[in-house]
């Protein structure tokens, strides 16, 4: 399981015209589930994400997580992420896990986020538009 973080300043998803998430300052995970992923993979991935302290404290340092920093979470799910690139000029997806089992553990990631912090979701599978102000520019990937 893989999670693109980026602290941002805004977010937002829009499917079909329709804005389905937006927040704040906060987080926008962009989350990819492969073939061997399961629910404990996805609640220790949770864990780390809304734990990361990628946000500023009054030093200016790196100190505070999501939580801490009084931010939301959009959770967008992104299947390209799981991609292997190390060969040829076109990604494979066979690392990817079945679309029936990757929205299983999207779901499982975005309710356990929804437990700690205000989180708001994409559409799973859906062709979305993702707008966001990015703040630093601080992205980070994390796997488990």
């Amino acid at each position: 399981m893989i999670a693109l973080i980026q602290r941002v300043m805004q977010a937002s998803v829009v499917v079909d015209g329709q804005t389905v998430g937006v927040i704040d300052n906060g987080l926008l995970v962009l989350l990819g589930v492969e073939k061997d992923d399961t629910p404990e993979k996805s609640a220790r991935l949770c864990e780390r994400v809304l734990g990361y302290r990628i946000f500023s404290d009054e030093q200016g340092k790196m100190n505070l997580n999501v939580q801490q920093a009084g931010g939301s979470v959009l959770v967008v799910s992104q299947f390209t992420l799981v991609a292997d690139t190390q060969k040829g000029m076109r990604p494979s997806f066979s690392r990817g896990a079945t679309p029936a089992d990757a929205e299983r553990l999207y779901l499982d990631f975005v309710e356990r986020c929804k437990e700690l912090v205000p989180t708001q979701t994409g559409v799973f599978a859906a062709d979305m538009k993702v707008s966001l102000v990015n703040d630093g520019p601080v992205t980070f990937s994390l796997q488990i």
